[in-house]
């Protein structure tokens, strides 16, 4: 009886242990990763012939160069260090700036998108031509993306492709909703594609309105901020024409300023950004 019970509780824990181990079922694959990410803010920020890679490539080769230049002028290589890695994130940050003014700008002109096609669709148009009009009437900056769009479908006649090919020019969470409601209206039909994007339009311009006055009220406040987390260090690069300074900074305690600095910095305007940031739309819809 006690040899029964001990194979019970034997199997019992081994079952218990291979649940941990066993494999479950596939995961879906990943998507919107690191390098997705960084190409879908360089598309919004006008460099699409841009790859993430060429970025990191930019980054690395600006930072080597501020580091010499900076050890070669003011003789210490933990100040040149410092401004090495502000001047690594340089690029970086450039394409997120333009990217955010870009889309900042196109949160205007998104509703005037959705009743030209509204119109389109009112006046009798095929949906291709309902797309492809926009190369002419539509808003100035997203006429290029169209005339792309209308090059492609004459070209193949293939709606689906071309519309997944339109999403990666405009690499916008805007834009895929209005791609994903034409393709769902082309392959099932359906008579509510009209009130559908009437009610998109709406929406976008209380998002629109509601967004710019949020930014404008907080404007003021974030550049305070980032103006106060970028003295110290103009203060430094002051102080580093200075040989007797410099030469400060190249011993331990120096280092352990300079460390403890740039890990405030850091802290601080990540703390900035965490708190002051907006919500924005993701990509779900790729």
């Amino acid at each position: 009886m006690g040899v029964v019970a001990g194979l019970l509780l034997g199997t019992g824990l081994f079952c218990v242990w291979w649940s941990w181990w066993a494999p479950g079922p596939p995961r879906p694959p990943r998507r919107g990763g690191w390098g997705e990410r960084t190409q879908d803010l360089l598309v919004q920020a006008g460099a699409p012939g841009v790859t993430p890679r060429a970025l990191i490539g930019t980054s690395i080769g600006l930072a080597l160069v501020v580091l010499l230049l900076g050890t070669a002028a003011t003789r210490s290589p933990a100040i040149a260090a410092c401004f090495a890695a502000m001047a690594a994130l340089g690029p970086t940050t450039l394409v997120r700036s333009r990217a955010r003014r870009r889309r900042a700008a196109l949160r205007d002109v998104w509703p005037e998108v959705v009743d030209h096609l509204t119109s389109g669709v009112r006046a009798g148009l095929s949906l291709p031509e309902a797309v492809s009009q926009l190369a002419e009437r539509g808003p100035v900056g997203l006429r290029a993306a169209f005339a792309s769009f209308a090059e492609d479908y004459r070209a193949t006649g293939r709606f689906g492709d071309c519309l997944d090919a339109l999403k990666a020019r405009l690499a916008d969470p805007v834009a895929d909703r209005i791609v994903e409601a034409l393709r769902i209206t082309r392959d099932v039909g359906g008579t509510d594609l009209g009130r559908l994007l009437r009610t998109l339009s709406t929406f976008l311009r209380e998002d629109a309105r509601t967004r710019g006055e949020l930014e404008a009220r907080q404007s003021w406040t974030v550049n305070a901020a980032r103006l106060a987390v970028a003295a110290p260090w103009i203060v430094l690069a002051l102080l580093a024409t200075r040989p007797e300074a410099a030469e400060a900074f190249n011993t331990v305690a120096g280092g352990v300023v300079l460390a403890t600095g740039a890990a405030c910095s850091t802290v601080a305007y990540w703390l900035m950004i965490r708190i002051g940031r907006l919500p924005e739309d993701e990509r779900v819809l790729r």
